[in-house]
């Protein structure tokens, strides 16, 4: 006789038992299907780890990189404070929004942008509306050199 609470199925077995030998199939299922390919754990922590380094590059490091990697978005870029903004959609571009987010930017739903801390970040400070009014911003494709 089964405790109270815990139905038995028509050959002996408990619900739960079935549920795990369910998951247990399906798990079996999605290991076999998983590609050679794949990204390796190793090396999906490498370009996290690279990631977290790359968002503490200087600004004009970071606007370095951008002018000799992508000179036609760099046209596009807007310092804001210290922060590099770049208004480039990650659904028109899916190849780029990688190249980006290794360099350290990161996509930054209520504003639209992508964003660069360059080494300023603090996740439980402040967020006004719009950082424009508080911080300096200009275009450095529209500045002329000295």
């Amino acid at each position: 006789m089964s405790p109270p609470g815990v139905k038995q199925a028509a050959y002996g077995e408990t619900r739960t038992a079935s549920i795990k030998k369910k998951l247990m199939k399906n798990k079996f299922i999605v290991e076999a299907a998983t590609p050679a390919n794949a990204v390796q754990p190793s090396s999906a922590k490498a370009v996290i780890v690279r990631h977290n380094a790359n968002r503490k590059l200087p600004t004009q490091r970071v606007l370095d990189l951008l002018k000799t990697h992508l000179p036609r978005q760099y046209e596009l870029v807007e310092v804001v404070g210290k922060w590099v903004w770049l208004d480039i959609s990650p659904a028109r571009k899916p190849g780029l929004s990688k190249l980006l987010w290794r360099l350290g930017f990161h996509w930054n739903q209520r504003r639209g942008v992508w964003q660069h801390p360059c080494g300023r970040f603090d996740p439980f400070g402040a967020h006004p509306t719009d950082p424009r009014t508080k911080y300096r911003s200009y275009f450095p494709a529209d500045v002329k050199p000295a």
